[in-house]
């Protein structure tokens, strides 16, 4: 699979189209299609991995992706939650709300 099917298939996971994504990461919008003739910049490839939560090597076909899959939007509530007294919770009890999360959509997926 090439790094615009890569892409484009990540997008259409996460129901967002080619071009909203490409403007929304500050690229133009036919940016992707232009991959399907020429070889991407490093850093483009890591702001795209870096959105998806994946590996560069994942876009490049060179590895199945293991870990679970979760939007920007829902990582920055999980970055941002409180606990019980106000306080934002800590990065050992995000982890525990990451896998809760991660097992849940497993069993809803299947």
């Amino acid at each position: 699979m090439t790094v615009f099917e890569q892409i484009k298939k990540l997008a259409k996971s996460r129901d967002i189209a080619m071009k909203d994504l490409a403007l929304k990461l500050g690229f133009s919008e036919n940016l992707f299609y232009t991959w399907k003739k020429t070889n991407p910049k490093a850093a483009d490839l890591a702001k795209v991995a870096d959105y998806f939560h994946v590996s560069v090597d994942y876009l490049l076909g060179r590895e199945e992706q293991t870990a679970p899959r979760f939007s920007p939007e829902l990582l920055d509530a999980i970055d941002n939650a409180e606990g019980y007294s106000g306080k934002p919770i800590d990065d050992h009890d995000k982890e525990i709300v990451k896998s809760l999360l991660a097992a849940y959509f497993a069993g809803r997926d299947k």
